[in-house]
């Protein structure tokens, strides 16, 4: 399967994008590598990717897709950028654009950058400075500009910010600069061929066809763990891990929380947890964790207060553990709770999570575990949670959907 990620560049009746085989994705963005939909021996055309209104697709994910085994083409857009930075580990690169950030002749996101309308039309508003230089190149080898003029225009076009620069925005400029004849010979070229000049679209095209001729990266050259697996790629991992049970498609990260809240029996799930990673560490000696407990502590100190493992929901076998007390009752509860949750994200267009109180949700946990104020932080910790401020951000997001279940049990009590 071919994966392309794409937006403006590329319009969607292009014909390359119906071919059988081809999946058609809107410009990537942080998380979407993560997609169960990628498969290794898959290919990745990455042409457009936001980065001004949303998290940008980080660099360690694409290293991380090439080390499953997923190729990885760039072109055109952003996908140009990040393959001359990845050209080392094996991403492919394709196209004039790709190949002037390889050589370091122009630097920067702001030479693809284009605005858009917000509706999620997928037609770019503005032009692109790698689009502009193209066609001033093309007028000086037409001898409609001298090179020193050219020079100057650009200058002048580019100083005006990426979505304010619209064809209206650009004959404005030509016509202050005195550049009426270039202005003319373009509107010339482009009543011709709408596609006059557009590097871009010829640049993902042609990654379009490397792809579909089968190109794939060769094993050897495909980046080790160690060059992607930190610390922040994990917990990346987490928040995009997703599961479907029962026909459910549940965030893993959301139903672990809502163990850790509501399954009164966690805290002989988080020691066995404990128990499982001392005698599968991922390196240093294989111990009993009582053992282990004895060596650092004397075993006068309970197992969740020393060791705080970080949780990689990539493993099946510590998920299994942890979710051993789940219930299909509890899996409908997740997905309500995400649904409510979906609903103020769409109501409250910015709203986060932070927003909601930390008051609030300590009292909610508080109510649930039924322990007293002064053990709150021993019974976070109990649960995996570490401490009782990370619990309570941890539980900010069943927050919604708590309350929603809260006012309609009084309300059914009420209409008793």
């Amino acid at each position: 399967m071919i994966h392309v990620f794409v937006g403006p560049t590329l319009a969607k009746t292009e014909p390359q994008l119906a071919v059988p085989g081809v999946r058609v994705c809107p410009p990537a963005r942080h998380g979407d590598l993560f997609d169960g939909a990628l498969h290794a021996g898959d290919t990745v055309v990455l042409v457009d990717g936001v980065y001004h209104q949303a998290l940008a697709l980080r660099h360690k994910e694409i290293l991380a897709a090439m080390g499953r085994g997923i190729s990885m083409i760039g072109a055109a857009s952003i996908g140009a950028l990040r393959a001359a930075e990845l050209t080392p580990f094996g991403m492919l690169g394709v196209g004039t654009i790709y190949t002037s950030y390889l050589r370091g002749e122009i630097d920067g996101d702001d030479e693809v950058a284009v605005g858009q309308a917000p509706d999620g039309q997928w037609d770019a508003l503005t032009w692109p400075v790698v689009n502009l230089r193209h066609v001033l190149h093309l007028a000086q080898a037409a001898h409609v500009l001298k090179q020193d003029r050219a020079v100057h225009l650009l200058d002048a076009l580019r100083a005006v910010y990426y979505p304010q620069r619209t064809a209206a925005a650009v004959w404005a400029v030509c016509r202050r600069q005195g550049e009426t004849d270039f202005a003319a010979w373009l509107a010339g070229r482009l009543d011709q061929n709408r596609h006059f000049g557009d590097l871009k679209r010829a640049d993902a095209l042609t990654a379009l066809r490397t792809a579909l001729t089968g190109w794939a990266q060769p094993a050897e050259s495909r980046p080790a763990p160690a060059v992607w697996e930190t610390t922040y790629f994990c917990r990346w991992s987490n928040t995009f891990a997703r599961t479907t049970v029962d026909g459910l498609e549940l965030a893993t990260e959301d139903r672990l929380v809502y163990q850790q809240i509501f399954d009164p029996y966690f805290r002989e799930r988080w020691t066995a947890y404990l128990e499982h990673r001392s005698l599968n560490p991922a390196d240093g000696l294989v111990l009993p964790l009582d053992v282990r407990l004895a060596q650092l502590t004397g075993g006068d100190v309970p197992a969740h207060q020393v060791f705080h493992p970080p949780l990689d929901l990539r493993d099946k076998a510590s998920v299994a553990l942890l979710m051993e007390g789940e219930t299909e009752q509890d899996r409908q509860a997740v997905a309500q709770y995400a649904a409510a949750l979906a609903r103020i994200h769409r109501s409250r267009p910015g709203f986060s999570t932070d927003a909601v109180r930390d008051d609030l949700t300590r009292q909610i946990l508080l109510r649930v575990w039924q322990c007293p104020e002064a053990d709150f932080d021993a019974e976070a910790s109990a649960r995996g949670l570490g401490c009782g401020a990370r619990a309570v951000e941890a539980a900010k997001r069943i927050v919604p959907g708590f309350l929603d279940e809260s006012n309609e049990r009084a309300e059914f009590g009420h209409a008793c």
